[in-house]
């Protein structure tokens, strides 16, 4: 684990919403980028199931982001996120980067610069814990599904398809 006084900004960022909102664990600087589920799974010795993947939509009717966050193993299904949210498309970089205020690769559950609507695929809470990106391809912590839940607002959908890994 890497010392807060050496986090990269948007990391920093991150802990300090964190630390504001009371989290007890703190911000874990990977030794490798953690850009997929996958590279974030081997480099925390768990299984990519635990980790809590944030992808972010585009909502056709107003430009809202939308995020889901779900489980690693787990695929997406967009018609069911579409029933829930309304008809949605695909985030490029710069929208993800200007609507959530994180890069794709580190984008992080909490502490967007825009609205987002926020939903948790219910499988998520079968694990004690998981891992969400923190603001940085490196940068990750570790928290409770339900911690997330209240940390984002986020309802409980079942928004996932059959697992890919």
């Amino acid at each position: 684990m890497q010392d807060h006084d050496t986090l990269p900004e948007s990391a920093e960022r991150v802990a300090g919403l964190l630390r504001a909102l009371g989290h007890d664990k703190q911000v874990v600087m990977l030794p490798s980028a953690g850009r997929t589920s996958a590279e974030a799974a081997a480099s925390l010795g768990c299984d990519v199931a635990e980790i809590a993947k944030s992808i972010v939509f585009r909502r056709l009717a107003d430009d809202m982001a939308v995020m889901v966050i779900a489980s690693g193993a787990d695929r997406i299904d967009e018609a069911k996120v579409a029933a829930l949210a309304g008809p949605i498309g695909k985030a490029d970089a710069r929208f993800v980067k200007e609507r959530i205020g994180y890069a794709i690769g580190g984008v992080c559950p909490i502490g967007h610069v825009q609205p987002t609507l926020i939903l948790i695929d219910e499988k998520l809470f079968g694990f004690a814990s998981v891992w969400a990106a923190a603001g940085h391809p490196h940068a990750v912590f570790n928290l409770t599904p339900a911690q997330l839940q209240a940390m984002t607002g986020a309802a409980s959908a079942a928004v996932s398809a059959v697992a890919v890994a």
